[in-house]
């Protein structure tokens, strides 16, 4: 039986939450070192990633070793992203949820340029979909029409969080792969 995602989403966010940030880090660390090893991440010279938030999986040592990458981070606004251009120095900001964000005068990144997105989640399944926080942002963001082809996607969890199923929806996308600490596993 699934559990329903309101049902899942607490459960794992409570055992993320009961992690040590040792833990964390070391999680982490292996998450990063598997995707700069994938053909996908050393190809793309544009990445949309996120900024760690309520133990997440941190990929702040990529943005520092990939520095001859273009990286975009989301700003909320409203009920959409835009990505802007960030680098390491750049100054950032608290957006609406907390969640650390480029200031709103950064370059903005176009959708035809982006190689690479890597999705924050509290789950992903076998099959390649993710719960998200139920807010809904990266789906609307995915099921954009102004891709002219989405790029790779990878969800980016901890293995505790990679199930053998999870609830979908109609409006849910399914990824192109998924990276815990223990692998990147390719969802084509």
């Amino acid at each position: 039986m699934v559990l329903s995602k309101v049902k899942l989403r607490k459960d794992l966010l409570a055992h993320r939450k009961n992690l040590s940030k040792e833990i964390c880090r070391l999680k982490s660390d292996k998450i990063c070192f598997n995707l700069q090893s994938i053909p996908e991440f050393i190809q793309a010279k544009t990445i949309l990633a996120y900024f760690s938030f309520r133990k997440e999986p941190d990929l702040s040592y990529l943005f520092n070793k990939f520095s001859d990458k273009k990286w975009g981070f989301p700003r909320c606004i409203g009920k959409s992203l835009s990505w802007h251009c960030w680098q390491v120095g750049d100054e950032l900001i608290k957006g609406t949820y907390g969640i650390k964000e480029p200031m709103a005068d950064s370059p903005m990144i176009s959708n035809d340029e982006v190689d690479l997105i890597l999705v924050p989640a509290v789950a992903c399944c076998h099959q390649g979909y993710r719960l998200g926080y139920g807010g809904g942002f990266y789906d609307r963001f995915l099921n954009k029409d102004s891709w002219n082809s989405i790029p790779t996607t990878i969800g980016i969890v901890f293995d505790f969080a990679y199930l053998p199923q999870i609830p979908v929806d109609p409006w849910d996308i399914k990824l192109d792969g998924v990276c815990t600490e223990i692998d990147y596993l390719e969802k084509k």
